[in-house]
Protein backbone atom coordinates (compact mmCIF):
# COMPACT_ATOMS: atom_id res chain seq x y z
CA UNK A 1 0.00 0.00 0.00
CA UNK A 2 2.96 2.39 0.56
CA UNK A 3 3.13 2.33 -3.24
CA UNK A 4 0.03 4.87 -3.41
CA UNK A 5 2.60 7.09 -0.91
CA UNK A 6 5.17 7.14 -3.60
CA UNK A 7 3.27 8.04 -6.28
CA UNK A 8 1.55 10.49 -4.27
CA UNK A 9 4.67 11.97 -3.02
CA UNK A 10 6.09 11.45 -7.12
CA UNK A 11 3.50 14.09 -8.30
CA UNK A 12 5.05 16.62 -6.53
CA UNK A 13 8.37 15.55 -5.66
CA UNK A 14 10.46 12.30 -7.03
CA UNK A 15 12.16 10.38 -4.97
CA UNK A 16 14.84 7.78 -4.87
CA UNK A 17 14.13 4.29 -3.97
CA UNK A 18 16.41 5.25 -1.19
CA UNK A 19 14.65 8.19 0.15
CA UNK A 20 11.34 6.31 -0.06
CA UNK A 21 12.48 3.87 1.85
CA UNK A 22 13.67 6.47 4.41
CA UNK A 23 10.47 8.08 4.16
CA UNK A 24 8.41 5.00 4.43
CA UNK A 25 9.89 4.35 7.37
CA UNK A 26 8.18 7.08 9.63
CA UNK A 27 4.34 6.28 8.74
CA UNK A 28 2.53 3.03 10.20
CA UNK A 29 -1.18 1.56 8.31
CA UNK A 30 -4.05 1.27 10.17
CA UNK A 31 -7.76 -0.15 9.07
CA UNK A 32 -10.51 1.59 10.56
CA UNK A 33 -14.55 0.31 10.38
CA UNK A 34 -16.96 2.47 8.78
CA UNK A 35 -18.47 4.79 11.54
CA UNK A 36 -14.93 4.39 13.39
CA UNK A 37 -13.35 7.60 14.91
CA UNK A 38 -9.79 7.94 14.57
CA UNK A 39 -10.01 11.51 16.36
CA UNK A 40 -12.54 12.18 19.16
CA UNK A 41 -13.11 16.20 19.57
CA UNK A 42 -11.66 17.12 22.93
CA UNK A 43 -9.26 14.48 22.97
CA UNK A 44 -5.12 14.50 22.01
CA UNK A 45 -4.15 13.93 18.25
CA UNK A 46 -1.48 11.68 17.52
CA UNK A 47 -1.78 11.50 13.79
CA UNK A 48 -1.98 13.01 10.45
CA UNK A 49 -3.65 10.64 8.29
CA UNK A 50 -3.06 9.73 4.58
CA UNK A 51 -5.95 7.99 2.98
CA UNK A 52 -4.60 5.04 1.11
CA UNK A 53 -8.84 3.61 0.72
CA UNK A 54 -12.30 4.87 2.27
CA UNK A 55 -13.62 7.55 2.90
CA UNK A 56 -12.95 10.48 6.57
CA UNK A 57 -15.09 12.99 7.70
CA UNK A 58 -13.94 15.65 10.00
CA UNK A 59 -16.22 17.63 11.77
CA UNK A 60 -17.35 19.90 14.76
CA UNK A 61 -20.23 19.41 17.26
CA UNK A 62 -20.97 22.79 18.55
CA UNK A 63 -22.49 23.58 22.15
CA UNK A 64 -25.82 23.57 21.37
CA UNK A 65 -25.26 20.27 20.04
CA UNK A 66 -25.33 20.78 16.04
CA UNK A 67 -22.95 18.57 14.14
CA UNK A 68 -21.05 20.94 11.52
CA UNK A 69 -19.03 18.86 8.78
CA UNK A 70 -15.93 21.54 8.00
CA UNK A 71 -14.47 18.58 5.64
CA UNK A 72 -14.73 15.11 4.36
CA UNK A 73 -11.24 13.39 2.31
CA UNK A 74 -10.78 10.12 0.12
CA UNK A 75 -7.89 8.43 -1.56
CA UNK A 76 -5.06 10.41 -1.80
CA UNK A 77 -5.61 12.75 0.73
CA UNK A 78 -4.53 14.05 3.99
CA UNK A 79 -6.70 14.59 7.15
CA UNK A 80 -6.57 15.39 10.62
CA UNK A 81 -7.36 18.35 12.92
CA UNK A 82 -4.26 20.00 12.16
CA UNK A 83 -4.31 22.60 14.83
CA UNK A 84 -4.25 20.48 17.95
CA UNK A 85 -1.98 18.05 16.16
CA UNK A 86 0.68 21.05 15.53
CA UNK A 87 0.32 22.20 19.03
CA UNK A 88 -0.53 18.95 20.37
CA UNK A 89 -3.28 20.62 22.15
CA UNK A 90 -6.67 18.66 22.50
CA UNK A 91 -8.75 18.15 19.47
CA UNK A 92 -11.56 20.24 18.44
CA UNK A 93 -12.67 18.38 15.67
CA UNK A 94 -13.96 14.55 15.09
CA UNK A 95 -12.77 12.68 12.65
CA UNK A 96 -14.91 9.61 11.43
CA UNK A 97 -14.86 7.23 9.10
CA UNK A 98 -17.82 6.86 6.15
CA UNK A 99 -16.79 4.03 4.49
CA UNK A 100 -14.07 1.31 6.26
CA UNK A 101 -10.92 2.88 5.84
CA UNK A 102 -7.49 2.41 5.25
CA UNK A 103 -4.52 4.84 6.42
CA UNK A 104 -1.03 6.07 6.86
CA UNK A 105 -0.74 7.56 10.00
CA UNK A 106 2.15 10.09 10.48
CA UNK A 107 3.03 11.85 13.87
CA UNK A 108 4.09 14.62 14.89
CA UNK A 109 7.44 13.56 16.11
CA UNK A 110 8.08 11.68 12.72
CA UNK A 111 7.02 14.31 10.19
CA UNK A 112 9.53 16.76 12.31
CA UNK A 113 12.24 14.05 11.63
CA UNK A 114 11.24 13.92 7.65
CA UNK A 115 11.55 17.16 6.88
CA UNK A 116 15.11 17.37 9.10
CA UNK A 117 16.15 14.48 7.25
CA UNK A 118 15.19 15.32 3.81
CA UNK A 119 14.36 18.67 2.80
CA UNK A 120 12.75 17.05 -0.14
CA UNK A 121 10.02 16.25 2.55
CA UNK A 122 9.49 19.43 3.58
CA UNK A 123 9.07 20.88 0.20
CA UNK A 124 6.29 18.20 -0.05
CA UNK A 125 4.29 18.97 3.18
CA UNK A 126 4.81 23.09 2.14
CA UNK A 127 3.43 22.38 -1.02
CA UNK A 128 0.43 20.09 0.59
CA UNK A 129 -0.11 22.69 3.49
CA UNK A 130 -0.60 25.98 0.74
CA UNK A 131 -2.92 23.65 -1.22
CA UNK A 132 -5.20 23.13 1.53
CA UNK A 133 -4.60 26.42 2.83
CA UNK A 134 -5.97 27.66 -1.07
CA UNK A 135 -9.11 24.89 -0.47
CA UNK A 136 -10.16 26.60 2.72
CA UNK A 137 -10.38 30.02 1.42
CA UNK A 138 -12.24 28.64 -1.31
CA UNK A 139 -14.27 27.43 1.00
CA UNK A 140 -15.08 30.26 3.06
CA UNK A 141 -15.41 32.47 -0.13
CA UNK A 142 -18.42 30.39 -1.29
CA UNK A 143 -19.94 30.55 2.04
CA UNK A 144 -19.53 34.35 1.99
CA UNK A 145 -20.78 35.14 -1.41
CA UNK A 146 -22.46 31.97 -3.07
CA UNK A 147 -26.00 31.02 -2.76
CA UNK A 148 -26.77 27.19 -1.70
CA UNK A 149 -26.92 26.60 -5.71
CA UNK A 150 -23.82 27.60 -6.60
CA UNK A 151 -21.68 25.86 -3.95
CA UNK A 152 -23.67 22.49 -4.92
CA UNK A 153 -22.33 23.48 -8.08
CA UNK A 154 -19.11 24.30 -7.05
CA UNK A 155 -19.03 20.66 -5.11
CA UNK A 156 -20.45 19.11 -8.35
CA UNK A 157 -17.21 19.89 -9.86
CA UNK A 158 -14.92 19.95 -8.11
CA UNK A 159 -15.67 16.28 -6.31
CA UNK A 160 -18.24 14.69 -8.67
CA UNK A 161 -16.90 11.31 -6.89
CA UNK A 162 -17.99 12.63 -3.12
CA UNK A 163 -21.17 13.16 -4.14
CA UNK A 164 -21.25 9.30 -4.89
CA UNK A 165 -20.33 7.93 -1.80
CA UNK A 166 -21.51 10.71 0.54
CA UNK A 167 -25.19 10.25 1.69
CA UNK A 168 -26.89 13.46 0.97
CA UNK A 169 -27.72 14.40 4.74
CA UNK A 170 -24.24 15.13 4.98
CA UNK A 171 -23.84 16.96 1.88
CA UNK A 172 -26.47 19.00 2.48
CA UNK A 173 -24.86 19.54 6.44
CA UNK A 174 -21.64 20.30 4.56
CA UNK A 175 -23.30 23.31 2.21
CA UNK A 176 -25.25 24.41 4.98
CA UNK A 177 -28.72 23.63 3.75
CA UNK A 178 -31.37 21.31 4.63
CA UNK A 179 -31.79 17.89 3.06
CA UNK A 180 -35.14 18.91 1.79
CA UNK A 181 -33.07 22.03 0.03
CA UNK A 182 -30.36 19.84 -1.42
CA UNK A 183 -33.13 17.46 -2.90
CA UNK A 184 -34.54 20.39 -5.12
CA UNK A 185 -31.08 21.50 -5.89
CA UNK A 186 -29.97 18.13 -7.15
CA UNK A 187 -33.18 16.93 -9.22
Amino acid sequence: MKEKLRAHIDKIIPLTDEEFAFVSSHFIEKNYKKREFLIEQGENVRYAYFVLSGLLMLGYNDEAGKHHIVSFAMEDWWETDFLAYHTQTKATFSLQCLEPTHVLCLSLENYQKLCAGLQKMEHFFLSKANSGHISSQQRILSFLTSNATERYEQLLRRYPALLQRVPKTLIASYLGVSRETLSRLSS
